[in-house]
C-alpha cells in the first residue's frame, strides 16, 4: 500500500474499529499526520502569531484524531490483539514503547479473528 492510498483508505474508514490494518497503512497515515502538523505549525509561524502555531496544530489534531484513534485499533487487530490494549498508551513511557514495538511487528499471516489478511490479494470467483 502506498502513501496517497493508506491516507485515502484512513479517511474513508473515518470511525472504523473493525478489520486489519497492515503496517504500510497505519506508518504511512503516521507521515501524512506529521507532515501535516509540520506544515501547519509553519504555515502559523510565517502568518506572524503565536496563536496560529499553536491553534492550527490543535484544529488538525481534533480533525486527524478518530482516524487516527481506527488506524490504531485496526493495526493491533491485524497483530491478533483486541484494540483496548491501545489503553496500555496511557502508561507512562513503558506503555508509548510497548506501542511501537506493537505497531512495528508483523501482522498475522492469513485470516485472524478480526477477519482475512489485508496483504492477501482477495480470490475472484470464477463464476462470478
Amino acid at each position: 500500500m502506498g502513501f496517497g492510498q493508506a491516507v485515502k483508505t484512513c479517511f474513508s474508514k473515518y470511525v472504523d474499529f473493525h478489520g486489519r490494518a497492515p503496517r504500510s497503512e497505519y506508518w504511512y497515515f503516521v507521515l501524512f499526520y506529521a507532515l501535516v502538523m509540520l506544515a501547519t505549525a509553519v504555515a502559523g509561524f510565517l502568518l506572524g502569531g503565536t496563536r496560529l502555531v499553536i491553534v492550527g496544530p490543535i484544529l488538525v489534531l481534533l480533525a486527524i484524531f478518530l482516524p487516527s484513534l481506527a488506524v490504531q485499533v485496526r493495526r493491533l487487530h491485524d497483530t491478533n490483539a483486541a484494540g483496548w490494549w491501545i489503553l496500555l498508551a496511557f502508561i507512562p513511557y513503558l506503555g508509548g514503547l510497548i506501542m511501537i514495538v506493537w505497531y512495528c511487528i508483523k501482522g498475522t499471516a492469513g485470516e485472524n479473528r478480526f477477519g482475512p489478511d489485508p496483504l492477501q490479494p482477495v480470490a475472484m470467483d470464477a463464476f462470478d
